[in-house]
């Protein structure tokens, strides 16, 4: 594999580690499987690239694009919590549900960003500079440490320690008078903004939105959580989201790697057989150690 093909699959982790964070913190924090960010990832990419289209400055639409994803979240949480909707039942319906609004937003299945200035554009005299394969991952790097650090503080804050506590417990989270459907609603409005903001990204990043580019991104989201739970014990809440944005980049240039090894014949159109077969390695890899330790100390 090329050096250039190696910083495209960071570029792609790092890009998608906004999907891991996300996921992580409605997966693992408040355990609420939620298949919105199907959904909410275009929704992002689709909202950004209409608004650019209309003139909007990049910033703007960017900012407006994970308000939507937040939105997107929060309509999955209040049919959970107020309509007794099962949490995945809910999400799914979310999930079908946008597929239709971003037909909506954008008009037709997708649509070109070519020419049309992005939040890279005052970034341009860099490229002249420095290859543009290498100033995307450091500015996706840069945006990706910002939003882990904050996401570290909000967790570590009143406001988070009381979400963490209903997705671990919502019973004795209730007792010690947390309002937990409260918490539920911030935490996927989060969880899903986090992951537009990586919709919006991405269709500025790569010049397009599309209506089916969020197919199959939970699968993302879960195995960057799961890869990183591998490397790194989530014992604080900061290794928890290291991990995650560390098991992005390994998930992107695991695929990479497969599908540029010959000997392995995989191709384009496998990417889903990879990422299945890497997930499930994920899962057995630390019970096959664990089990290896075991045997070893008899």
């Amino acid at each position: 594999m090329s050096i250039v093909a190696l910083f495209g699959a960071i570029e792609t982790g790092l890009l998608y580690a906004l999907i891991g964070l996300g996921v992580y913190l409605s997966f693992r924090v408040l355990e609420f499987p939620d298949l919105t960010v199907d959904g909410s990832f275009p929704l992002g990419g689709a909202v950004a690239a209409t608004l650019i289209l209309q003139g909007v400055n990049p910033a703007i639409a960017t900012f407006i694009a994970c308000l939507a994803g937040a939105l997107a979240g929060l309509v999955t949480a209040w049919l959970n919590v107020q309509l007794k909707i099962l949490h995945l039942l809910a999400s799914i319906l979310t999930m079908i549900s946008l597929y239709s609004i971003n037909l909506r937003i954008m008009g037709k299945p997708n649509i070109a960003l070519l020419g049309q200035p992005t939040i890279l554009t005052p970034l341009q005299p860099l490229f002249n500079s420095i290859p543009q394969w290498l100033v995307i991952p450091i500015i996706l790097l840069a945006i990706v440490i910002i939003i882990k650090i904050l996401l570290d503080q909000f967790l570590n804050s009143e406001i988070g320690l009381a979400m963490r506590a209903t997705g671990a417990n919502p019973l004795m989270a209730k007792a010690q008078g947390i309002t937990t459907e409260r918490m539920i609603l911030l935490g996927m409005a989060i969880s899903n903004g986090l992951v537009a903001l990586g919709g919006a990204l991405f269709a500025q990043i790569y010049g397009f939105a599309d209506v089916t580019m969020g197919v199959g991104t939970i699968v993302f989201g879960l195995a960057a959580v799961i890869i990183g739970e591998t490397f790194i014990a989530p014992t604080t809440v900061m290794k928890a989201t290291l991990g995650a944005i560390l098991g992005s980049v390994v998930y992107r240039i695991a695929v990479a790697l497969a599908l540029n090894a010959d000997f392995l014949g995989f191709q384009a159109q496998d990417l889903n057989l990879v990422t299945a077969i890497l997930v499930a390695l994920a899962l057995v890899l630390p019970q096959s150690r664990s089990r290896l330790g075991t045997f070893l100390k008899r």
